[in-house]
């Protein structure tokens, strides 16, 4: 995937946050495929799961969005 196709940095603020993909699942109760696949770009967060996203990592949601 292109660089201009990552839409989010859910991945890049997890590593940030010393986190896996693994305790978002947990924290979120979804999957870890789910994560995952935001992870990679291959699919979206709603909006809501975007600030629950943030919540979790008591970051803004506008720092998981790349503009």
């Amino acid at each position: 995937m292109s660089a201009s196709s990552n839409y989010n940095r859910i991945k890049q603020v997890l590593v940030e946050n010393n986190k896996s993909n693994k305790w978002l699942a947990e924290k979120l109760k979804m999957s870890e495929t789910t994560v995952s696949n935001w992870c990679t770009n291959n699919r979206q967060p709603s909006l809501p799961t975007l600030f629950k996203i943030a919540s979790a990592l008591e970051i803004s949601p506008k720092n998981l969005i790349n503009a």
